[in-house]
């Protein structure tokens, strides 16, 4: 039955499943579960025209990638009765100075995540006022992603959250995660067997096409299996695998344990674990080449042997150093002179020219950009087949990225028509408006059941489609067709399982929502930081501080009118040792700041390169002698911040010591102003400065010594002497 709504332009009908979702939505925090094109984004916008109408709160919806925060503004501004000037789109590319403008005037904005999460550490924007943010892709709500310090901070205000995938996660941990971080309250999930959802589901024709290796493939297969054997091996007998048999992601895992194993056996026994790791590293390189051998060809394979040798990494070198490598290069080559090709890009072409013809447009998904050129070039040969490779952003060598504004007008001339294929890479699964088609081709099945679903969801939508998937038999392909339909059933399992103990789960969730947090009930002290530091560490400090972002010239965080903190990993403390950076960052604090701190997080620094102790311990008493800076050692991003807020809170007891940006010199003691002009001498040191003005009384004394007389002084030989008085006597000449 059409309805209508004041905020909604013209009737609305929304389908049944739609009504129930948005009226369970309206009063609790919903993940909403829906296949590709079944009106997701639309049951957003009867909530956004619910919560502006009656609520009269503003909206945020929030999207992981700028075309797809672009399609939203389209969808959005299209159905809703609202003044366009009333939307507002933020992303990367948006002034600070303009956002703060937008959020003023804006009823809905529509952004990037990452904009969102500068802003609200930043202060700029005001929560208070949205009563509604849609996370569109929710899946991404994991980790260290924005998503989650954004609805963390919205969980803590009452903000209505909607949650939108077509996808969420297989693993029951992930998506308690998702839940969890999400603060969901609610799952509406539908699949193609729901009865209220069936009548709309338009019918998918999946099918695979199975292929057999060539035997000269089967030949290269076996001598890079006998190659990774041998390095799994030393892998298994180390203790850090179990079985000959391995997965990449378990000889990923490795690193870590390789790394923690390190750090525990006395000095002597590590060069076997140094060992291991380049063991590892080979591993995975000939893991590699294998999946590209197996389920791409011999083209991309010699392509990435041509890699390994520009990088020359170690493990790089030592492998291709390998008398049975070398002999697999030989062999590569001359079959692939030969024209010998992997037998699915045959049948690839067969397909598509068949469906071409038979009048249907085609999305060919592939995980490698050097096959999506391939089998571009391959069908730009063959009549009535128009084709257009599409990629992302990042260039590789011999091989441009597309800018956004080139990916729009592709995506745009295929709707309209321009050409009927369009090959590629995972760039096409999620974030962009790409149109409708009547059959989409997987070169390579994949493992993750999150982008089977999105390449899936590419056809169907409005007519029935078809998805072919290719596989070579007994090879990977088969391994990742079968990993990604598992996970795609344990997802429904879990998912309908959350469901089904959500009770429980809801109870606790608005219990933690219900408590206070200690934090409430604390004054808090200011913190001025420069906005490119740690993410991990300034959300710890917006928690426990009035955080406020600015780039800052000298220093990483101004606690008091008299405290500069300069924080430096471990790592980074030994690298700008060795580059010459660290005294001259260190002076310029020293010389702005009354107290200078060097915060060094993070592992024990003598244990990170086989550098001389005594190097890095000197370099630390100078720090502290030389410059008057302490130095403060931290374990971690949350040690860190608990001393930057006890030393805010102790230094602004005082009232006149808030913090302010010093972008200038602070006011020096007539002390202090005695060292810097001598210290402007050439090669005269803090140190120096300090023997020279006991020496000789004042600077006046200093510039009036002769040679004999400076190097009398500890420290002043002939040379420097010499050169102190060539500046101090030299006539002043206008350059």
């Amino acid at each position: 039955m059409p309805l209508s709504h004041p905020l909604i332009k013209g009737e609305i009908s929304p389908r049944a499943y739609q009504e129930t979702i948005f009226v369970k939505s309206k009063d609790k925090n919903t993940l909403v579960i829906l296949p590709t094109g079944l009106g997701k984004t639309y049951i957003g916008i009867l909530l956004s025209a619910y919560t502006i109408q009656t609520l009269k709160k503003k909206v945020l919806v929030l999207a992981p990638t700028k075309p797809l925060a672009e399609q939203h503004l389209k969808s959005f501004s299209e159905v809703l009765n609202i003044d366009r000037e009333r939307f507002s789109l933020l992303t990367g590319t948006v002034s600070p100075s303009k956002r703060d403008e937008l959020y003023k005037e804006s009823i809905i904005v529509i952004a990037t995540p990452q904009v969102i999460e500068n802003d609200i550490l930043n202060a700029k924007i005001n929560l208070d006022e949205f009563g509604l943010i849609i996370f569109d892709e929710a899946h991404r709500a994991t980790g260290d992603y924005a998503y989650t310090y954004i609805a963390e901070k919205s969980i803590s205000k009452n903000i209505r959250i909607l949650a939108l995938t077509a996808s969420p996660a297989s693993n029951r941990e992930k998506m308690q995660d998702i839940i969890k971080n999400l603060g969901i309250d609610n799952i509406e999930i539908r699949n193609e067997y729901s009865p209220d959802v069936k009548p709309y589901i338009q019918n998918i024709d999946i099918s695979w096409v199975s292929v057999k290796l060539p035997d000269e493939f089967l030949e290269i297969k076996k001598m890079l299996e006998l190659l990774l054997r041998k390095e799994v091996k030393i892998l298994k007998e180390l203790g850090f695998v179990s079985s000959q048999e391995v997965t990449k992601k378990q000889i990923l895992d490795t690193v870590v344990k390789i790394n923690n194993k390190i750090k525990e056996v006395p000095i002597q026994e590590k060069s076997i674990y140094y060992g291991a790791l380049k063991s590892q590293a080979k591993a995975l390189k000939i893991y590699h080449a294998l999946e590209l051998l197996e389920t791409q060809g011999l083209s991309p394979l010699i392509s990435y042997f041509k890699r390994m040798r520009e990088g020359k990494s170690r493990s790089s070198i030592e492998l291709l150093s390998e008398k049975t490598l070398m002999k697999i290069i030989t062999i590569a080559d001359k079959l692939n002179q030969e024209g010998l090709e992997h037998p699915k890009l045959s049948k690839l072409y067969e397909i598509v020219i068949k469906e071409v013809k038979a009048g249907k447009n085609i999305i060919v998904f592939s995980h490698y950009r050097d096959t999506t050129m391939r089998i571009v070039n391959e069908l730009k040969k063959f009549e009535g087949i128009k084709v257009e490779r599409f990629v992302g952003q990042a260039s590789k060598k011999g091989d441009d990225g597309l800018s956004q504004k080139k990916q729009k007008e592709i995506i745009e001339n295929f709707r309209l028509g321009g050409f009927n294929v369009l090959v590629a890479t995972s760039v096409g699964e999620e974030g962009l408006d790409i149109p409708e088609v009547d059959m989409v081709i997987l070169f390579e099945p994949v493992p993750s059941e999150i982008r089977t679903i999105q390449r899936r969801g590419r056809t169907a939508r409005k007519r029935s489609g078809e998805v072919v998937i290719l596989m070579a038999e007994k090879t990977r392909d088969e391994g990742y067709y079968w990993a990604s339909k598992k996970k795609e059933r344990q997802m429904k399992n879990t998912v309908m399982e959350l469901k089904r103990d959500f009770k429980k789960s809801d109870q606790m969730i608005m219990a933690e929502k219900g408590q206070s947090k200690l934090k409430d009930f604390l004054e808090m002290p200011e913190i001025i930081a420069d906005d490119r530091e740690d993410k991990k560490l300034l959300k710890i400090l917006s928690e426990n501080s009035i955080l406020k972002l600015n780039r800052l010239e000298v220093g990483d965080y101004i606690l008091s009118n008299r405290v500069g903190i300069e924080r430096k990993s471990s790592n980074d403390f030994i690298e700008s040792l060795i580059k010459g950076t660290l005294f001259p960052q260190i002076l310029s604090l020293s010389n702005i700041f009354e107290v200078p701190i060097l915060i060094v997080e993070g592992e024990d620094i003598y244990s990170i390169r086989n550098m001389d102790k005594k190097s890095i311990r000197g370099a630390i008493i100078s720090a502290m002698v030389d410059f008057r800076t302490r130095v403060v050692f931290t374990k971690n991003s949350v040690e860190t911040a608990n001393f930057l807020v006890e030393i805010s809170l102790r230094e602004q007891k005082e009232k006149d010591r808030m913090p302010a940006i010093r972008g200038d010199k602070k006011i020096m003691s007539l002390n202090e102003k005695q060292l810097f002009v001598v210290q402007g001498l050439p090669d005269v040191s803090s140190v120096l400065s300090r023997r020279l003005l006991r020496k000789f009384g004042s600077v006046l004394g200093v510039f009036n010594a002769d040679e004999l007389e400076l190097k009398e002084v500890e420290g002043v030989g002939d040379i420097k002497a010499k050169k102190i008085r060539e500046v101090i006597d030299s006539k002043y000449e206008e350059i």
